[in-house]
């Protein structure tokens, strides 16, 4: 049966760039799936997308003509169904084997074998095997249904009458088994081996496909159209450096924008265009933006990184004189940089903080309020945490800071480009004379954006982002917007993370639980204090503690479990993670150090047997949770009573926990968590002779309560740096 490359396109009107990429992998990896799945190819047969602004296509190696036939086994019914006493054919079953095409002399063919606890009759046939021209129209037809189509529209087909729904009108449809066209339709189309080349560069408009192998080649040399996506996209990047080369400047690296470009073009061609150097003066942030977002044009950078007045333009015609292309682009450009240069302009005759005011009209959240009150929130959590780590002058900074932050979401530049928040807000502060450290505050308060991004450069934008971020994890949470499976529309997974990237990586000495509380008191019009005036920094903010609602524990659950799933994802396993937060750390910043210290711990030979018995122990104390006796024996008597010590080994137990204990805490309380946890490994033979030698439910209620007391001993200084009972197998 002979195997031959299997090409399929469908030609389309131009599709959305944005998506192309993705449309492209789909149709290929669905079909291709189908046809494996179908066994038209084999499993490991190399498949090759293509993709252009009005083509989807895809090259399958080795399909075969038809499908081998199938042996398959069909059971039908229980034994004592299919045959009666005598062993003769029931109804049932003759009925059943003439559905499957099957006569009464296909009875003594049948199998018997085991099915759970009784005999079942089996009907082997060889089911024949789908040939290409059907296999494939299924194949297509499942690749069309599950593309991700952004959006579907209706159009009619050429008879006037039917309408289909897809992501464009669709104009062509190929299918070539080597040489010979599949015959197949989809869209009102019948397949053929006919496709068009580029609107206006092709040779002639109309590419006949001598097979499925020479695709790709004809229509590079006959149609002016590069296929691949992949190989335009590499030949966009090589033409991008090439002129940026010869100009000693670099192109701006934006994936996403090469991806839409690439996804514009089908034969790319770079050409150099420039601009007047006086709208240089705006902030290169709004120029390299309406370049990109409105025009597509790759902006260039000298040495240093600063934006110069050249841009490169990939368009998809090659004339043989670029000027008037590259003109034209120059003129269209133009316009755009006077737009960004006049919001610049506009916007630096009013000073930040006079724009204040206006947040409160904008409404914030019709439940939280306007911009404004969540201003006044973020200030003083902004305050708050600016007393803890510097006291009162970087207190003021984080409440100037957190005031203007807002602010430049009221100017024309951010109004028209909303990606810039922040960023205009620190060239505003800059030109009104505040200190770089609240100016760059200002825009690095909503960092960090993204998984990866950087974090705010200073201690004040330190306090206000993570401010802005608690605030909004609060907030939300109270109002139940709590993200379920997927579904996050604001962001609060990335909120919770920020936050936690924060504390971690600058090391900041906060107490997680404090923080969430004073945010909640932020909600409960703890914003104003006596004569506006800030107080001493320890009264301060116990002050805002005392103001904090309860029931923030579903907050604080959702961050820790954020955090547990960030640790995971760098490497750490799920016990040692769990042995750490199942203490619920107050300060986030230890968690690596623990983390670390356990990873130590678990390689100690006396570690499996200590973590085993300390699960032992914990599961004791459980079992006895306000029992009457231990509270009295450890309230009256301080814990564990030295007299009442009767065996050889709890009183062994209790000397090297006397011993032992101190230097574990002192190493804890110093922060060398890995020292502490290695004194404990001292305790292994004690407390496995403990547990060989000693009965701890005692009939006498004295001995039992003391022994009680002794475990819960034991279990507090084992268990300060991390639930050691996490890493028992």
């Amino acid at each position: 049966m002979s195997s031959k490359n299997l090409l399929v396109e469908l030609f389309v009107e131009e599709l959305p760039p944005k998506a192309l990429k993705k449309l492209g992998e789909s149709f290929a990896a669905t079909l291709s799936d189908s046809l494996k799945a179908q066994g038209l190819a084999a499993a490991e047969a190399a498949v090759t997308a293509y993709a252009s602004p009005r083509r989807l296509a895809v090259q399958v190696a080795n399909v075969a003509a038809k499908a081998a036939d199938k042996p398959v086994s069909q059971k039908l019914m229980p034994v004592s169904v299919g045959l009666d006493a005598n062993g003769q054919a029931t109804p049932a079953l003759l009925k059943r084997l003439a559905g499957l095409g099957a006569g009464p002399e296909a009875v003594a063919q049948l199998k018997r074998a085991p099915d759970g606890k009784n005999e079942a009759l089996f009907y082997d046939s060889l089911v024949a095997g789908a040939a290409l021209a059907d296999g494939l129209q299924k194949a297509l037809e499942e690749a069309l249904a599950k593309l991700p189509i952004p959006k579907v529209m209706g159009y009619q087909l050429a008879d006037g009458w039917t309408t289909v729904n897809f992501v464009r009108p669709a104009h062509g449809l190929v299918a070539l088994h080597g040489s010979g066209v599949v015959p197949i339709s989809v869209l009102g189309l019948t397949s053929g081996n006919t496709t068009q080349g580029h609107r206006f560069e092709a040779a002639n408009p109309t590419v006949t496909l001598n097979s499925a192998d020479s695709y790709a080649e004809q229509l590079e040399t006959e149609g002016a159209v590069i296929a691949s996506f992949e190989a335009r996209r590499a030949e966009i990047q090589r033409q991008l450096f090439d002129a940026a080369t010869k100009q000693n400047l670099v192109p701006i690296q934006d994936d996403a924008l090469l991806d839409e470009v690439t996804a514009l073009v089908e034969r790319p061609n770079v050409l150099l265009g420039q601009f007047e150097e006086a709208f240089l003066e705006v902030p290169q942030e709004c120029l390299i933006l309406t370049m990109k977002a409105n025009q597509k044009y790759f902006p260039l950078l000298d040495a240093s990184g600063r934006l110069t007045n050249k841009f490169l333009i990939v368009s998809n015609i090659r004339p043989a004189d670029p000027s008037l292309v590259i003109g034209g682009n120059e003129r269209v450009v133009r316009p755009r940089l006077a737009d960004a240069k006049f919001f610049f302009d506009q916007d630096r005759k009013k000073p930040l903080d006079a724009r204040v005011m206006g947040l409160s009209k904008v409404v914030y959240h019709n439940k939280l309020g306007t911009q404004g009150e969540r201003v006044e929130r973020v200030q003083a959590i902004a305050r708050a945490i600016g007393l803890q780590l510097g006291g009162e002058a970087l207190a003021r900074q984080a409440d100037q800071a957190a005031l203007l932050a807002k602010a430049d979401l009221l100017t024309d530049m951010v109004g028209e480009f909303p990606e810039l928040q922040g960023i205009m807000g620190r060239y505003y502060a800059q030109h009104d004379g505040l200190s770089d450290e609240v100016a760059y505050a200002i825009e690095d308060h909503y960092k960090p954006r993204f998984a990866g991004d950087e974090l705010p450069r200073n201690e004040v934008g330190i306090c206000v982002a993570l401010a802005d971020k608690l605030e909004t994890l609060v907030g939300l949470f109270g109002i139940g917007q709590i993200p379920t499976g997927d579904k996050d529309p604001f962001a609060l997974r990335r909120h919770a993370l920020g936050a936690i990237r924060m504390l971690v990586e600058k090391r900041l000495e906060l107490d997680l639980g404090k923080l969430v509380d004073i945010s909640s008191g932020a909600f409960h019009g703890v914003a104003h204090f006596q004569g506006g005036q800030i107080k001493d920094a320890s009264e301060e903010f116990e002050f805002m503690l005392g103001f904090a609602s309860t029931g923030n524990d579903d907050l604080t659950n959702f961050i820790f479990d954020r955090l547990a799933g960030s640790l995971r994802e760098q490497g750490y396993s799920a016990q040692e993670v769990d042995a750490v937060l199942s203490l619920r750390p107050a300060q986030l910043r230890d968690v690596p150090t623990r983390l670390a210290a356990v990873r130590v711990f678990a390689a100690l030979p006396e570690a499996a047997a200590l973590a085993a018995a300390n699960k032992r122990v914990g599961n004791i104390l459980k079992k006895v949770e306000g029992d009457a006796t231990l509270r009295q024996a450890q309230g009256e008597r301080g814990g564990v009573d030295v007299s009442r010590l009767v065996e050889a080994a709890e009183i062994a137990l209790h000397q090297a926990l006397s011993e032992i204990a101190p230097q574990a805490n002192a190493a804890f309380e110093r922060g060398d968590y890995t020292a502490s946890l290695q004194a404990l490994a001292a305790l292994r033979a004690p407390v496995d002779a403990f547990f060989d030698g000693v009965m701890v439910n005692a009939e006498d209620p004295a001995l039992r309560a003391n022994r009680l007391a002794l475990l819960a001993q034991l279990h507090a200084a084992m268990n300060r740096v991390a639930d050691l009972s996490k890493l028992a197998a």
